[in-house]
């Protein structure tokens, strides 16, 4: 009876139908993807989830691998990419489809409950962590289905990666020869089926260390030099100087942000350290490089003009790197070409997008692999 199933599914994909996944299957495997904890850095226990799902529909051990990128990246991860190659029973272009496996931290310990047409946390004080185990959801499925049923397909890759969360940092060090060369690309991060990402920004982090001199805060505040007057002078001239935030400069656009601040040790110490985490977004590389060096200058400016009593004053230091770099994708780009025939084909409408995000996708283009 299963043999028959697999010819009648085979014969309606060669007479050009749409097949039909099995969408209470699929359902049930977002459930339990969204149910298994894996903030950036603790993938493993998802990433053995995947590969069991996928032993158990018949892909074979050769035909899964895994590379070493969580040794190169900022966290030390537990796991790194994990790849499923399938050789095509079709004579097409190699397809990839890509999507990551961690979650931001407070996704860890969802508890997913479906509420009509829609799920949600059961928690409260959780997130769902739907951005990404939607995405390895589809993609797993998708293979799974190919697996059980036998349908006939292109040669495809199937690429779940770590660490996007904190930098796209597991694509970033991606083994790119475990993919097989693929010739078309597709990267699944939320939002509607129908919306085509065809370009996103680039981004470049930095730590700021400001250091100024201690001094008893009651008995000789004159003696020291505030680091955390020197950090709230310099983010007060990023904002009056619009070089904080939404960022347009005639016709350059870009954003920046100061999300972290740690320093200072008590009240009634004058603070000699500041830490702070600072970020810098635009579509435009050469613009994105002038706001990082406006925020270097408001730092290094207000270390001038903090000094104590005997002249004395602070220092501002940098180190960054760039996360990702932007791209866009032309109009002729056969993977979005691909993409627009397949949503038209379920009678979709194809939507154009350009996020101000960093997708999987920023760092499989810089790879050589365009991607939607």
């Amino acid at each position: 009876m299963a043999k028959t199933s697999r010819k009648i599914n085979t014969q309606k994909q060669a007479e050009g139908k749409p097949y039909a996944p099995d969408e209470k299957r699929a359902f049930d495997l977002v459930m339990q993807l969204l149910a298994i904890p894996g903030a950036s850095g603790d993938e493993g226990a998802v990433s053995r989830f995947v590969v069991e799902q996928l032993k158990a529909a018949g892909a074979s051990d050769a035909a899964i691998t895994s590379d070493a990128a969580h040794r190169r990246t900022v966290i030390a991860g537990e796991t790194g990419n994990l790849v499923l190659k399938l050789p095509g029973t079709q004579r097409k272009a190699r397809r990839l489809l890509v999507s990551h496996l961690d979650t931001v931290p407070v996704c860890v310990g969802s508890r997913p409950r479906r509420k009509g047409d829609f799920v949600d946390s059961a928690d409260a004080a959780t997130g769902l962590g739907a951005d990404n185990r939607a995405g390895v959801a589809v993609i797993l499925q998708t293979a799974l289905e190919i697996l059980r049923r036998d349908l006939p397909h292109p040669p495809l890759t199937f690429l779940w990666t770590v660490q996007e969360e904190v930098g796209l940092q597991g694509v970033r060090y991606l083994k790119k020869s475990m993919l097989g060369g693929p010739k078309l690309c597709f990267n699944w991060d939320g939002g509607s089926p129908e919306k085509l990402t065809i370009g996103a920004t680039g981004g470049y982090r930095m730590s700021v260390v400001v250091r100024g001199l201690a001094s008893h805060a009651g008995g000789a505040p004159e003696q020291g030099v505030s680091a955390i007057t020197i950090a709230a002078l310099a983010i007060a001239d990023l904002h009056q100087n619009g070089w904080h935030g939404d960022i347009s400069k005639g016709k350059k656009h870009g954003t920046s942000n100061v999300g972290v601040i740690h320093g200072g040790r008590a009240t009634n110490v004058v603070a000699d350290e500041v830490v702070l985490r600072v970020e810098a977004r635009s579509h435009d590389a050469s613009f994105r490089q002038r706001i990082v060096r406006e925020i270097e200058k408001a730092f290094q400016k207000a270390a001038r003009a903090v000094t104590n009593d005997s002249g004395r004053r602070g220092s501002a230091a940098f180190e960054g790197s760039l996360d990702y770099e932007s791209f866009r994708l032309p109009q002729d780009d056969p993977s979005l070409a691909a993409a627009e025939k397949a949503i038209s084909r379920l009678q979709g409408r194809p939507l154009q997008a350009i996020a101000n995000g960093g997708l999987d996708a920023n760092w499989l283009c810089r790879h050589g692999l365009p991607t939607v």
